[in-house]
C-alpha cells in the first residue's frame, strides 16, 4: 500500500536550511503541512517565506532541541496550528573537529546533546502522540556515513551518529505494529551550512578543547559546497518512505568503504560450523529468554517484545 503524504503534518528539526529545508520543500510539495523548527529565528522566517511562496502550508518555531520543555511547547504549537504530527524528521545536527585527545567535556556535551539528545527529545515528545493519533506515519532520523566509520578528528561527531543509528533501529522495531515506519538517513557530503554550526554553540558549552577559526570554517564550507543538493537528498528520503526502507544511503561512492568495513566484521567471526555444542547451548538460552521476556512484557505492558 502506497504511503499517502497528502494532508499529513511533518515536523522537521533543522528545517530552516540545508537538508532539513530540502525536506520541507519536497514533502510540502508532496502535500504535507510542514512545521520547521530551528535554533535560528531569522532563518526560520526566511525559510517560511520561501515555503509559503510555493503555496506550502507551513509554520515555523525557533527551538533549541536540547530544551525538553521547549520541545513540548513546540509540539503543542505545531499540532494546534497544523494538526496531528504524523511525520518526524530529526535532521538538526552540529559538528566540530579536532584531535580527540584534546576534546573537553563541553565538546562531548554539546555534540551529544544536539545530535543524539535532539533525536531522543524529538521521539520522546512526539512518538506517544503519534501512537495516540492512530494515523500511522513515518520517522526519519539523520545519522551520517560517520555512523559506520570513526577517526580521531571526527570522533565525537561519529560517536553521536553511531548512537542515532542505534536508537533509530530500535525505534523501528518498537513501532512496526503501530503503522509507523522508521528510517535512518546516512548521508555523506551535503550542500549545507553545518560548517557554521559552531556559531550557534551556546555559552554553557563554550569551553572547547578545539581551536576553530575562520580558516577551518572556510575549508569546510568549500567541501560542503560540492555536496548533494538538499532537495535531491530529500527525494531519496521520500522514495525510502514510500518503500518503508530502513537505510537511506544514496551515495554510490560509499559502497566500497561499506563493503570493506562489513567484510572486516564478517572476517572476525569463526567459521559457521565451529563450536556446535556452544552454539546450541547459547541459542537455546536466548530462545528461552525471548519466550520469558514476551510473557513478562505481555503481563506488564499488554504487549510482547519480538
Amino acid at each position: 500500500m502506497a504511503f499517502d503524504f497528502a494532508g499529513r503534518t511533518a515536523f522537521i528539526t533543522g528545517g530552516a536550511s540545508g537538508a532539513g529545508f530540502g525536506q520541507a520543500k519536497v514533502f510540502g510539495r508532496a502535500g504535507c503541512k510542514v512545521c520547521i523548527a530551528d535554533i535560528r529565528a531569522d532563518a526560520v522566517e526566511q525559510a517560511l517565506g520561501e515555503l509559503r511562496g510555493e503555496g506550502i502550508e507551513s509554520h515555523g518555531i525557533a527551538l533549541d532541541i536540547t530544551d525538553r520543555e521547549a520541545f513540548a511547547r513546540a509540539a503543542d504549537e505545531a499540532e494546534g496550528v497544523l494538526g496531528p504530527v504524523t511525520m518526524l524528521f530529526g535532521t538538526a545536527g552540529v559538528s566540530i573537529f579536532g584531535p580527540l585527545e584534546k576534546a573537553s567535556y563541553a565538546d562531548y556535551d554539546w555534540i551529544f546533546d544536539v545530535n543524539f539528545g535532539g533525536v531522543v527529545n524529538l521521539m520522546q515528545t512526539f512518538v506517544p502522540r503519534m501512537i495516540a493519533h492512530g494515523q500511522g506515519g513515518h520517522i526519519v532520523n539523520t545519522a551520517s556515513m560517520g555512523a559506520f566509520f570513526a577517526n580521531s578528528g571526527a570522533g565525537i561527531y561519529s560517536a553521536s551518529k553511531f548512537a542515532v543509528h542505534g536508537i533509530t533501529m530500535a525505534m523501528r522495531d518498537a513501532l512496526k505494529d503501530y503503522g509507523i515506519g522508521v528510517s535512518v538517513l546516512c548521508p555523506a557530503n551535503i550542500k549545507t551550512n553545518i560548517a557554521e554550526s559552531v556559531k550557534t554553540r551556546p555559552e554553557k558549552y563554550a569551553a572547547s578543547g578545539f581551536a576553530v577559526d575562520e580558516r577551518e570554517i572556510a575549508a569546510l564550507r568549500e567541501i560542503y559546497s560540492h555536496g548533494m543538493e538538499p532537495e535531491e537528498l530529500a527525494g531519496h528520503v521520500k522514495a525510502a518512505i514510500e518503500e518503508n526502507r530502513f537505510y537511506i544511503i544514496p551515495y554510490p561512492e560509499a559502497r566500497g568503504l561499506l563493503e570493506a568495513k562489513f567484510q572486516q566484521v564478517l572476517d572476525a567471526l569463526p567459521p559457521p560450523e565451529s563450536d556446535p555444542e556452544g552454539q546450541a547451548k547459547r541459542n537455546e538460552a536466548m530462545t528461552n529468554y525471548i519466550e520469558a521476556r514476551r510473557a513478562m512484557d505481555a503481563e506488564r505492558y499488554g504487549k510482547s517484545t519480538r
